[in-house]
């Protein structure tokens, strides 16, 4: 038997106990992960400094790293967002509505548990203990698989959290972490449709495009996100300046942060000269379109393929449009259907956005970088999803379930 057949053998018995256990006894569980990742988090650093030191040498760019790294401040994140996450109403046996037939019967549907979920992920650590959190929460059982780059954090967050199980009544075959980074184990692990029941992608547009084309399992897809601030003529544009800079530049290696900055025409000529310059004061190289460039003669030409890329870096592609409707006709084309702003004084020009623009998550006077579960109050995040079947936008404990329906019936027979 093949590694990945055991562990998912495993995570299939582990699923059928998650799924009987109550949410005190879940919840009791989170919180002895959290503590475990607190008192453990030298063990969890020294890893990590290992797995950093070795993408520093590979030349990964400052961003990923940044995504990659972690501190004593982000254990003590990655715990309390467990103990968030614990403190969340559990959704398992949520009657959702009930209704009765003409016949007596009484129908009813109610929440359970996905089964086995499985995460391929990228170099982002705290994905291994978010997902774990929000799995057991939602009477999953999980299997982790992570990129080479956080090999030995996640093994190191897997271990701490699997030990802090033991003793618990949440089997600690509930969470896996897979050990290799062998692109060949991933592409066994799409195969496994006789044991895990929904398959989550986490990373950059390739390791996506390939789970979806050759995983057999279904797929809830998490989008890359080529975001987008627009400004429109009507913008305070003191206020618009700092939420495009904690767009782009508060986390540039993040799926939220702006990658793109529209701008109306007719305050093109007095706004691009400012936000420009404030983007170059924070280290961001700036690509423009032809009416950019004309205000601004030392902005790098954008291409075509600038307009639909991702950079997660200090990057952004500026664009002059000459309204509302061409701004919306220009992310709907470009954009990854991700996070969108508008930055608008009108009320009913911000209505249109909200409604035209077909994106996960649209905003108004705010900047993109709010995307996430932590931040929409939901604890942690499994990941952000920019398809449409079943969930959308920050996916928590909620959206890690199913339905079922329950018919209660006094001797009823079809005729």
């Amino acid at each position: 038997m093949s590694m990945i057949k055991e562990i998912c053998l495993k995570a299939k018995v582990a699923s059928t106990e998650m799924a009987k256990l109550s949410a005190e006894a879940k919840n009791s569980a989170l919180c002895r992960m959290a503590n475990a990742l607190e008192a453990n988090s030298e063990k969890i650093l020294s890893a990590n400094k290992a797995d950093v030191e070795a993408a520093r040498a590979k030349g990964l760019k400052a961003s990923l790293l940044d995504r990659l790294a972690l501190d004593q401040k982000k254990v003590q994140t990655m715990a309390k967002e467990l103990r968030e996450v614990s403190a969340l109403a559990d959704p398992i046996g949520t009657i959702l509505s009930t209704w009765t037939r003409p016949n007596g019967l009484i129908i009813s549907q109610v929440r359970v548990p996905m089964g086995v979920v499985c995460v391929i992920y990228e170099s982002r650590p705290n994905v291994t203990s978010d997902s774990a959190g929000i799995c057991i929460k939602s009477g999953n059982a999980v299997i982790l698989r992570g990129g080479s780059d956080a090999l030995n954090s996640n093994m190191a967050i897997g271990e701490v959290l699997r030990d802090a199980l033991s003793g618990t009544m949440v089997p600690v075959d509930a969470v896996q972490v897979v050990n290799s980074p062998d692109r060949k184990v991933a592409e066994e692990l799409m195969g496994m449709r006789e044991y895990i029941d929904v398959l989550i992608p986490r990373g950059g547009a390739d390791l996506i495009k390939t789970v979806v084309e050759k995983s057999r399992i279904p797929v809830i897809e998490t989008g890359t996100g080529n975001c987008h601030v627009y400004v429109e003529e009507d913008a305070d544009l003191v206020e618009a300046t700092p939420i495009v800079i904690n767009a782009k530049c508060q986390r540039p290696g993040t799926c939220n942060a702006a990658e793109k900055l529209l701008v109306h025409q007719k305050i093109a000529q007095r706004y691009l000269p400012v936000v420009i310059a404030e983007l170059r004061k924070n280290g961001v190289e700036v690509r423009g379109d032809e009416e950019t460039r004309r205000i601004v003669s030392d902005v790098k030409t954008a291409s075509e393929q600038d307009w639909y890329t991702e950079y997660l870096d200090l990057i952004i592609g500026i664009k002059v449009v000459n309204g509302l409707d061409e701004a919306i006709a220009h992310i709907n084309k470009y954009g990854t259907h991700h996070s969108d702003s508008i930055l608008t004084a009108d009320f009913d020009k911000a209505l249109k956005f909200i409604k035209e623009v077909d994106s996960a998550a649209v905003y108004w006077n705010a900047s993109t970088r709010f995307t996430d579960g932590n931040q929409f109050g939901l604890g942690a995040e499994i990941g952000i999803s920019t398809q449409k079947l079943h969930a959308r936008g920050p996916m928590s404990v909620q959206h890690l379930t199913t339905t079922k329906y329950v018919i209660l019936g006094k001797g009823q027979i079809r005729t």
